[in-house]
């Protein structure tokens, strides 16, 4: 086998296939999964998130296939993110160069605890969920821009403000994770031609075990209903979210 094929290799293809999982079932933390493991690695920021969005590039474009094929895609809703997402992330990519991404998390963090718990307590009463197409530019702009500067961050501003909104939580998640690809295709773009890229054995490593989860993933957000759904997405916004503002305050 190749030397990079070792213990650590195969961790992080674990990593991966959990991240991705997480991801594709709930709508988020790829980005925030698999960047917190490079960072206590010692990873720089800068390359931890374009370490992860490079792999993402992969995870992202499987998970984009498999929740079209289960038919998990919103047509107008994708249309209206994936342009402003787009640009939000080549700018987010070209900041990170030159800004602290700590500087923003705990104000990022605050935002998806309400967005979480608003999330949580729709999730016990009985609605009727819509498609929410109007006013979602700024949204997908926000949300590329701070996956970037932060490493991940898409998945949890634009899957839980969509559902705080009434989104279908189907469409919602099956959408916000094939506008994803773009978004990180984006990025990595940008990350390549202002900082180059290394580790690709991570990349490697974090991609086998996200396209491996990717049909699963995929195939979990179309059969599980709508409720419980919505109350696991919330507990998880707040949960990820309040740890990132525990440890922001010296927690």
């Amino acid at each position: 086998m190749p030397d990079f094929i070792d213990q650590t290799f195969l961790l992080f293809i674990l990593i991966g296939f959990g991240a991705q999982m997480i991801d594709g079932a709930l709508g988020m933390a790829y980005g925030l999964t698999a960047s917190s493991f490079l960072l206590a690695a010692g990873v720089s920021p800068a390359a931890a998130s374009a370490t992860v969005h490079m792999a993402e590039t992969f995870t992202t474009g499987a998970s984009a296939v498999s929740h079209h094929s289960f038919g998990n895609v919103h047509s107008p809703l994708f249309k209206r993110l994936v342009i402003p997402g787009m640009i939000g992330a080549a700018l987010g990519a070209y900041v990170l160069t030159a800004l602290d991404g700590e500087v923003l998390k705990p104000w990022v963090a605050g935002y998806l605890v309400l967005m979480g718990v608003y999330v949580l307590l729709k999730s016990f009463r009985e609605i009727n969920p819509i498609h929410v197409e109007k006013r979602v530019g700024p949204l997908g702009f926000f949300g590329g821009l701070i996956d970037a500067i932060g490493g991940g961050g898409w998945g949890p501003i634009v899957t839980s403000t969509l559902l705080a909104r009434g989104n279908h939580t189907r469409y919602t998640i099956g959408t916000v994770n094939a506008v994803e690809f773009f978004v990180t295709l984006t990025a990595s773009a940008v990350f390549i031609a202002s900082i180059g890229m290394d580790h690709w054995d991570i990349v490697l490593a974090l991609a086998i075990g996200g396209v491996c989860a990717a049909p699963l993933a995929g195939l979990i957000a179309k059969r599980v209903p709508h409720r419980p759904m919505m109350a696991v997405v919330g507990l998880l916004i707040i949960l990820v979210s309040g740890r990132t503002l525990w440890k922001s305050f010296g927690g």
